[in-house]
């Protein structure tokens, strides 16, 4: 086996909130839990022609800006994968959001950093420490 590559990542508005979808029964993993945005790269992509496409794909509108923040290395056991996520902060218009694949989510909400929602992604937490982090 041979890791994959995903592009990660995390949507605010101008005020600084972030948007996050909860995974809906049909996502590939942890269903019911808040997660921020992610995506394989396909062949040929640059990092941020992958972010513009999961993003619009995702969200139904195309981002204002993406700044690469970071990479991390998730190795999970259970299912079994190893992923190379290289992390972006992305800068989208709250008013034209939307969900853009209901068989991955089910809701979107807009939230500050220090009131997360409930139950929340595995990755979630590690991912916006690194969004957050002015060391990149």
């Amino acid at each position: 086996m041979k890791p994959d590559v995903s592009c990660v990542f995390v949507c605010h508005d101008e005020a600084g909130r972030v948007l996050l979808a909860r995974r809906s029964a049909g996502a590939r993993d942890e269903p019911g839990a808040w997660d921020c945005g992610a995506g394989a790269i396909e062949f040929g992509e640059t990092f941020e022609q992958a972010v513009a496409r999961e993003v619009t794909e995702e969200y139904g509108t195309a981002p204002r800006s993406i700044e690469l923040r970071g990479v991390r290395n998730i190795l999970r056991a259970a299912p079994a994968s190893h992923w190379v996520a290289v992390i972006f902060a992305v800068g989208v218009d709250r008013d034209a959001v939307r969900i853009g694949e209901p068989h991955k989510f089910d809701e979107l909400g807009w939230f500050d950093r220090d009131h997360l929602p409930e139950p929340r992604h595995s990755q979630l937490s590690d991912t916006l420490a690194v969004v957050s982090s002015p060391h990149r």
